[in-house]
């Protein structure tokens, strides 16, 4: 007999089970890098919404600095344009006000509906509810776009837009993290989820390449084709994505039984005889289904697992103040607010800033940002790795932001100093700043969202990753408001801003940390009310 090809030797190696698992893996990062691929194009464009201007007279070219006073250069006119100075009225001195007002519009209603969507979420199927999410926000992007072809110069209109995108795009997290959170036990989650959560870094890089390959042509397509992309991956989600392992019968070996699916839901009904013996031994809901973290099956091979049924039977979703006792959630909430108020300042104004201090075009300022994110696919894959390592999620985030601080001061002060200086920086700069953001939103989520006190109620992580993502939103908005409030000043005073946001998600995590100290092994997950201790 012949012996097998290698390839088909690996493919046979791993299980059914496995091979689920790694699809929706897959499937979640690349619908949520979608998402973040769309978010990316504002941050590009903002520099040919105000572009270089042309001095009177003359053929060479100036940049309309951020750190000039406003009656320096006056914009040359041209006639039926207003200024060259970029698209109206974006093309005024009051440009930066506007554009932040654009972030702040998209990232306010974000946190809003970030608190409703975790509990719309729970109680509607998450692949229609992804999918819808998806496909508006897919038109709402490209709606965006169309403005440039349409030539309209409402400033109302962008921001209703934004706003609007910025609901429907709360539909994405809770979503995608309860998909994976159902599917991964709590094995190896920090590494786990530290590579997944790289989707957000890899969105904003493919986000930038391709709004920076038709920035200073049309930008318009620059928003329409990141829409169009988002739309196509609804559809795949609609297609293709399975929310949980019971959905497809997942189990170590099948017995028969006597109905193959459930009424409209395509579920495999169990038989409810078992193993005498295995009737009294209570299942852990994230287990069920899955293969144990070490790669092995699970001990029993000859019985079925029973899951629990869809009906009355089930536990009620969780309340919003109820999700709010879980040990952690406040802290964890109040921290990610500061650390994602860092991070989106870098996300929608970086492009801008190295446009301005290292006087490049805006096509070669949004390739090089994307640094940033490379810098951060590696520091959230770290901070899982040394999370898991130590059991210590706090711990392992107030490092980082312990670190971040200091650095932000060296990449302000060394990256007027040439491309090599700030090349290094970026990297250093991304990767402790994703890294707590990283590890909060994804691993210190599904953690809460399973704690112990919620004695097996899953239907709690919707709400918790809503609520800790929601809070992060707050500063996820008022971040780029602010830098656009504070840099016509200098952006001096806009690194000071982002180094005291650190010191503050520092700051909430000191109780955490002193707990996670003071006891050894204590994981995040596993942490009982303070007022035990």
């Amino acid at each position: 007999m012949a012996r097998l090809p290698p390839g088909i030797r690996f493919i046979i190696s791993f299980s059914r089970d496995q091979w689920y698992r790694a699809f929706i893996f897959i499937l979640t990062f690349l619908l949520y890098a979608s998402f973040h691929l769309s978010r990316k194009p504002i941050s590009i464009v903002k520099g040919e919404l105000h572009r270089f201007c042309t001095a009177p007279n003359e053929g060479e070219v100036h940049f309309h600095s951020q750190s000039q006073k406003a009656g320096d250069t006056a914009p040359h006119r041209l006639p039926g344009n207003g200024t060259d100075c970029g698209w109206a009225p974006f093309d005024q001195d009051n440009y930066q006000q506007l554009l932040g007002a654009l972030d702040y519009a998209f990232l306010c209603a974000y946190a809003v509906g970030m608190y409703l969507s975790g509990v719309i979420g729970e109680r509607l199927p998450i692949r229609y509810y992804l999918t819808a999410g998806m496909l508006a926000s897919g038109a709402l992007t490209a709606l965006f776009g169309l403005g440039y072809f349409y030539d309209i110069h409402s400033f109302g209109f962008y921001v209703v837009t934004q706003v609007v995108n910025g609901l429907v795009q709360t539909t994405g997290w809770p979503s995608v993290v309860t998909c994976l959170g159902n599917w991964f036990g709590k094995g190896r989650r920090g590494l786990i989820m530290g590579v997944w959560n790289s989707h957000t870094s890899v969105g904003n890089i493919l986000g930038s390449l391709i709004a920076g390959f038709w920035v200073s042509t049309c930008w318009g397509l620059s928003f329409i084709v990141p829409g169009a992309i988002v739309a196509a991956m609804g559809i795949v989600c609609f297609l293709f994505l399975i929310e949980h392992p019971k959905d497809i019968a997942c189990s170590s070996t099948l017995v028969k039984y006597p109905k193959a699916y459930e009424n409209g839901a395509h579920r495999f009904r169990l038989q409810k005889q078992v193993l005498t013996d295995e009737r009294s031994k209570p299942l852990d809901p994230e287990m069920q289904c899955l293969l144990l973290s070490d790669g092995k099956h699970s001990g029993h091979q000859n019985h079925v697992v029973i899951l629990p049924a869809d009906g009355g039977g089930g536990m009620a979703a969780i309340s919003f103040t109820g999700a709010l006792k879980i040990p952690g959630v406040i802290e964890f909430s109040l921290c990610l607010l500061f650390a994602k108020l860092v991070s989106y300042t870098f996300l929608f104004w970086l492009p801008l800033y190295i446009t301005n201090v290292d006087h490049l075009d805006v096509r070669k300022a949004g390739e090089l940002s994307t640094l940033f994110d490379v810098g951060g696919i590696f520091g959230g894959i770290l901070a899982g790795v040394i999370s898991d390592r130590l059991e210590k999620r706090a711990s392992t985030c107030g490092l980082m932001l312990l670190l971040a601080a200091p650095t932000l001061y060296v990449f302000s002060a060394i990256s007027k100093m040439g491309l090599e200086a700030t090349v290094a920086m970026l990297l250093l700069c991304g990767a402790l700043v994703s890294g707590p953001y990283a590890l909060i939103t994804t691993a210190v989520s599904a953690d809460l969202g399973t704690h112990k006190s919620l004695k097996g109620n899953a239907h709690a992580l919707a709400t918790v990753t809503a609520i800790i993502d929601g809070t992060g939103s707050v500063g996820a908005a008022l971040g780029p408001l602010l830098a656009g409030l504070i840099s016509p000043s200098g952006w001096s005073n806009v690194f000071y801003m982002l180094m005291f946001a650190d010191a503050c998600a520092l700051l909430f995590l000191i109780r955490l940390i002193h707990k996670e100290l003071s006891c050894p092994g204590l994981a995040t997950g596993d942490q009982v009310p303070f007022k035990e201790h």
